[in-house]
This record gives C-alpha cells, structure tokens and sequence, in this order.
C-alpha cells in the first residue's frame, strides 16, 4: 500500500513538473523561430507561410543579448523587442501584469521581470541603462552601445529563469540598440499544437533551406531529455519499493502454509486437490495485494491532489524550503494525476502480487500427506 502511494506521489510531481515546465516555457517562448540567416525575409515568403499553413501565428521580433546597468550593479540579460500590436504580445502583458497600460509602452520604456527588479532593488518608473552587444565607432575606438530606458512595468510569470533573465522592449529600440534594420528580424511562429512544431519545421524548410529554423523543443532538447530520464529512473527505483513489500506476502504465506501443514493434509486425505489448495492459498496473498493496491492508488491521489498544501504545512512546522524556486525554476509543487500512470502502477502492482503469491502456494504440491499426518 506505501509502495504503490508512494509511486503514484512522486509521478504525479514528475508529471506536474514536466507539464508545468512545458506550459511555462511554450506560454513565453514561440514554437518556431525562423531567422534571416544572411538571407532577406520578405513578404513574399511570410505570404506563402500563411496560405500554406492556415492555424499558425507570425510574428515579428528580434533577439539579442545584453546588459542591464543600474545602481551600480550589472545583469547580463536577454533583450526582446516585441511589437506591442501584436495579439500574443497584448494577451501576454495583460496576464502578467497587474494594472498595465499598453498604450504607455514606447520609445525608451522597458519591461523587465520581478526577479530581476528584486535582484537590482528596482522599481516601475526607475532609470536603467542598457549595453548592447552591438559596437559603435568612437573617438577612444569600439565600444558597446549603450541607451537609457524606463521601467513601464514589472512581469511575474511565475517561471524563475524567464523573470530574472529577460528584459521586453520596443522593437524599433531594440533594432536601434543593436545596430539593425527591420529585415534583420525574425519570424516567430505559434501554433494550435505545440507538439507538432517539429513536423512543421520540416516543412517550413522545404519553402526555403537558406534560413535558419528551430523550434522550442530544439532550444530545451537536453532539459527535457535530462527530465525525462530522471522521471524513468525514479520510476524503477520507487518500483522496487513495491517488489520487496511483495516478499512480505511470500514470508506471510509461506509461515502461513507452514503453520496450516496438518489442516492441508487432512484436506488431501478427504480428496481435495492441490489444485484447489493452492488455489486458496494463492488468493489468500493476492487479495492482501489487490486490497493494498486499492489503497494505495487511493491514499496516493489524494495525497497527489493536495502536495502543495501539505509542502505548505510542512515549510511552517519545520521552518524548512521544501520547494525552492531559484532551483526548481516554478513558484510552487506542482502535481498532475496521470491515469496511464496509475493504471501501469495498478497492472505492476497486480502482477508482482500475483507472482509473490504464487510461489509460496506451488509448495503444497512437494507436501507428503503421510508426513504431514505421521504424528497426529
């Protein structure tokens, strides 16, 4: 019953990690990035992009790193200009925002992320200054460009490496920041189905192989890749929890069986078979592991559905950080109740009950019945 409870917890967390993490980084990040690679974008190719692939979204944008300057600390950050006209833009400012204006985001106003506004003891209307990776010619020769900006707001997505690392702004200030034009901006794609963004890819190659295409599972392949490897293991570990709880059904019976020698034997002196002796005594185990295994799955939903209050409880009795943000990147202990994954638990946990209990009863077929009886 622990066993399979404790299986089911800490895949409903696994999962919950991975969907959480998955929902974060497709909510902030486009599913297909598609740049000019020394190439032109022009309208032509967003034209064909759009009759050929109906369900997708275009926008425009440009990325590039930096530095943030302030109070006499520097940041090195990710700066994204956006067009504030755009439909995903709008719905992603209002849904982290409190009280945004988008109409007062222009020239020379920037927004940043709550952790890096902590980070730098900055606030909504303070100055900053921003470097860019971008030289200008100077009489002291080369040297980064750099502009001042206002803070028009501060984000909070919940997703830690997003709100400490990337600062928003307009995208004619971040082409005029880095020194480029509007055909050295990139294509950001959405779709109705992130997952399909690899496929698509493919295709959006074969209209043109010159530029340089990658979707967000290409920029998080070994994240995902690492998680999915930890989910797996921890799996076969937390299995083998189940598998020696299994060898108390086995001790069980065969004490049981040991116990029960004389009764076996009158039973086969009367004509029962072992068949149907072995019958009993396997069902005997494998009820006990079928009862344990119901409620196991139970204790292990509820305890699922309600992690986070309890990480909540435990933090203030025992003044301890079960959940740290800054490591796990989300705010709070995230738990998704997969049925695949509990109907898999409840399948092994069945089979190794099954087998636990099977071999104790096949040793009633060895029992002598004139031994057994020799001295009754």
């Amino acid at each position: 019953m622990l066993g399979v409870a404790i299986l089911i917890i800490v895949m409903s967390v696994m999962n919950g990690f991975k969907t959480d993490l998955t929902k974060k980084i497709l909510g902030l990040n486009p599913h297909i990035i598609i740049q000019p690679n020394n190439f032109n974008i022009n309208d032509s190719y967003i034209s064909k992009l759009k009759n050929q692939f109906q369900d997708i979204t275009i926008n425009k944008s440009f990325t590039g790193e930096g530095i943030i300057i302030s109070n006499d600390s520097a940041k090195g950050i990710i700066i994204k200009g956006i067009n504030k006209n755009e439909k995903k833009i709008i719905n992603f400012l209002k849904k982290n925002i409190k009280n945004v204006n988008i109409d007062t985001f222009g020239e020379n106003k920037v927004f940043i992320g709550t952790e890096l506004a902590y980070n730098l003891n900055l606030n909504k209307g303070d100055k900053i200054s921003l470097m860019s990776s971008a030289f200008v010619a100077t009489p002291l020769g080369s040297l980064p460009k750099q502009e001042s900006f206002k803070i028009e707001g501060i984000f909070n997505t919940g997703f830690l490496e997003f709100d400490q690392n990337i600062i928003f702004l307009n995208i004619e200030d971040a082409l005029s920041i880095f020194d480029k034009e509007e055909k050295d901006q990139s294509i950001e794609i959405y779709l109705k189905d992130p997952l399909k963004a690899n496929n698509l890819k493919k295709k959006i190659k074969k209209i043109n192989p010159n530029f340089f295409i990658y979707t967000w599972s290409d920029l998080n392949k070994s994240f995902f890749s690492a998680l999915k490897v930890e989910r797996n293991v921890m799996f076969i570990i937390l299995t083998l929890i189940v598998i020696v709880a299994a060898f108390n059904i086995i001790s069980g019976l065969t004490i049981l069986i040991k116990n029960k020698t004389k009764e076996i034997a009158i039973l086969k002196t009367l004509g029962l078979s072992n068949q149907s002796i072995k019958k009993s005594f396997f069902l005997t185990g494998f009820s006990i592991g079928f009862l344990a295994t119901i409620s196991g799955i139970a204790i292990g939903v509820i305890f699922s559905y309600n992690i986070e209050k309890l990480r909540i409880v435990l933090s203030s009795v025992f003044n301890l950080e079960i959940f740290p943000p800054d490591i796990y990147f989300l705010e709070k202990l995230p738990s998704e109740i997969s049925f695949t994954s509990i109907s898999i638990i409840f399948i092994l946990s069945l089979a190794v009950s099954a087998i636990a209990s099977y071999l104790p009863a096949m040793r009633i077929s060895k029992m002598k019945t004139f031994r057994a009886l020799k001295y009754e």
